[in-house]
């Protein structure tokens, strides 16, 4: 694919080079030993068999030979560089440095393969320019190979030999900027991944203190009633624990909740209401896993704890405006003005929802929480509408 992609618009110069009969130079010595010292020996073959093959149908027989054997040269200098980094360091500026290069190489009496890919294109282009000299009173047989001028100065040949470098150390420099972009951007992949899996990990803990804290309370007074939360959640830890997926389906995610309410019924009784008013289209909505039980847990604990009588938790669902919209609304004890303003920041279940949708969407989502001391409290989720692509399939 490199060489075939680097070969064709090099051959195309080569093409116009002949139809339009101008004389120039172009990329057929760079471009071969670019693709070999990029790509390896035989992808510098290729491209350089794709440069001659149009100069060959000319009559500029040498030019195969030259060619490939370019591509040879670059693939042969890859292959002998110990260390392949040393080739993506290969920049247009190492003439600043040439000097320090040259004298660390004598003082270390090492090689240094800066200095070994600046002396391979300029011998080659050298030796392209011996053989037009050596064959210029040849007819159409090297003309590729020699710019020819009348009484051609050293100037001029410094100046073929300084731009056959450039032409072969700036693509270099540039794949590399955007090699290193993409390594970049790896990495913070890799770094958003680790924060999500932390806070997530977070959330499984602190749900599971909880619950062994009911189970603790229950031991004594309801024995029968422990031993089936035992049951639940140990089932709902097995489902946990086999599920490494960082996001999963709205319709996943009711799922798991059904079986942490199981868990919490038992707890409450009926006391304990839950009600759902989920919009169809929304089941496929693509959602972080483990994003509600926090939600539905912190009603639960900070919502009923305190309160009276019984207790009815909604969870609501739709689409608006290229969004997903998710609440969770309780009848519970709610909030003062002084909690709601410090809610997403302190303690755990809150604000670590809050923080794993700042690392996923960054500022493409929004919390809402709306409370009513001794009325309720609603936790609004909105985040970016991506819908199952096995939805799309079917």
């Amino acid at each position: 694919m490199f060489a075939f992609s680097l070969g064709i618009p090099l051959a195309a110069g080569v093409s116009s080079r002949l139809l339009l009969n101008y004389d120039a130079a172009d990329l057929s010595l760079e471009g071969a030993f670019l693709a070999g010292l990029i790509a390896g020996p035989y992808a510098g073959a290729i491209v350089g068999l794709m440069v001659a093959a149009p100069a060959l149908l000319a009559g500029e027989f040498i030019a195969l030979f030259f060619a490939v054997g370019c591509g040879f040269a670059g693939g042969g200098l890859r292959e002998a560089c110990p260390n392949k980094e040393d080739i993506w360091h290969f920049s247009p500026f190492v003439f600043t440095r040439l000097h320090r290069l040259i004298w660390k190489m004598v003082r270390n009496v090492r090689v240094d393969w800066a200095v070994i890919l600046l002396l391979a294109p300029v011998a080659l282009e050298l030796l392209r320019q011996t053989l037009g000299w050596r064959f210029n009173d040849e007819p159409a047989v090297v003309r590729l190979f020699f710019l020819h001028m009348e009484n051609m100065s050293a100037r001029w040949v410094f100046l073929v030999v300084l731009t056959t470098v450039l032409c072969v150390a700036t693509p270099i420099k540039i794949w590399n900027n955007a090699r290193i972009e993409h390594r970049l951007q790896e990495q913070e992949k890799l770094l958003l991944t680790a924060r999500v899996e932390a806070l997530a990990s977070q959330i499984n803990p602190h749900f599971l203190f909880n619950t062994l804290t009911s189970i603790q309370s229950l031991i004594r007074s309801n024995p029968e009633t422990a031993r089936t939360v035992i049951v639940k959640l140990s089932g709902l830890l097995r489902k946990l624990l086999r599920s490494r997926d960082h996001f999963v389906t709205l319709r996943e995610e009711l799922e798991s909740i059904d079986e942490y309410l199981d868990i919490e019924v038992i707890r409450f009784g009926p006391q304990l209401k839950v009600e759902k008013q989920i919009n169809p289209d929304t089941l496929d909505v693509i959602v972080p896993s483990m994003i509600l039980q926090p939600l539905v847990e912190n009603s639960i604990k900070h919502g009923f704890s305190r309160k009276v009588g019984g207790g009815r938790i909604i969870i609501r669902a739709s689409r608006q405006n290229d969004h997903a919209i998710v609440e969770v609304e309780d009848d519970g004890m709610g909030m003062t003005d002084d909690r709601l303003g410090t809610a997403l920041t302190d303690g755990i279940g809150l604000s670590n929802v809050n923080e794993r949708l700042s690392v996923i969407y960054g500022a493409a989502y929004r919390v809402r929480i709306t409370s009513v001391p001794n009325l309720g409290t609603i936790i609004r989720l909105e985040i970016p509408d991506m819908v199952s692509t096995e939805r799309i399939t079917a």
